[in-house]
């Protein structure tokens, strides 16, 4: 099942997703007519995984990790599908990078088996690691407001370890992968970090970047496709627009 939130101007409203529609317990909202979409989560942490997939690692010439290798984007990271990205101006190198993502679904730490995990996990959704390329430190470049475009939907009922991917840029195809040449699949990873850290509802685990993430401009539009999850889309503007 597909889920979403939907900014009704009155009230966030989250519920089944279907055909650009959001059926919650008080009514059924139209995108686009009744509100927007926000992202599908509002989290409080924002865990994310880098060089986890072979083909990135030869890319970047980084050597291979021996465990998960993560870092920390902060809650006012997320950013909603559809809204436009504001390229920031501490930077002259913004790079997109289209990733799985997992939800939690409640509070959880060391959770040691397979079954344990999807119990933890709401469900699947995708995730933009925005990079601002130039800066020094992984902090600065990646930890900043709206750095963390994710959805559209959170899919419930999916197995991660297997599904096609595409990145467009501008309509040109930039990434093209699926999940199963990651070196860490989801499940070793959510198993990693919840023996350091306790989860918390809402809370995003992203998985890594296959290869070829890159350059973006203002005015190009970011789409992101994932097998059964759907297309997070976003368009990049100039700062202040």
């Amino acid at each position: 099942m597909k889920q979403a939130r939907i900014d009704t101007g009155d009230d966030i409203e989250t519920g089944r997703y279907e055909d650009e529609t959001v059926v919650t317990e008080t009514g059924r909202f139209e995108v686009g007519v009744d509100g927007a979409l926000r992202a599908p989560c509002d989290p409080g942490t924002v865990y994310c995984v880098g060089r986890n997939y072979a083909a990135t690692l030869d890319q970047m010439d980084y050597e291979r990790p021996d465990q998960p290798d993560w870092f920390i984007k902060p809650a006012v990271a997320a950013h909603d599908p559809g809204a436009p990205i504001e390229y920031p101006a501490q930077t002259d190198e913004l790079t997109y990078a289209g990733e799985l993502a997992a939800v939690i679904g409640h509070e959880c730490a060391a959770l040691d088996s397979e079954a344990a995990v999807r119990d933890a996990v709401r469900g699947w959704t995708i995730m933009n690691d925005l990079d601002a390329l130039d800066q020094p430190g992984r902090t600065a470049r990646k930890a900043f407001d709206g750095s963390a475009p994710l959805g559209p939907v959170v899919e419930t009922d999916l197995d991660p370890r297997a599904l096609k991917m595409t990145t467009h840029v501008g309509g040109e195809l930039r990434q093209e992968a699926t999940t199963e040449r990651m070196l860490f699949d989801p499940f070793e990873v959510l198993t990693f970090l919840s023996e350091r850290y306790t989860f918390r509802p809402g809370d995003v685990v992203a998985f890594g970047s296959p290869a070829n993430p890159g350059l973006v401009e203002p005015g190009e539009t970011v789409d992101i496709w994932y097998e059964g999850i759907g297309t997070l889309h976003n368009t990049v503007v100039e700062s202040g627009e």
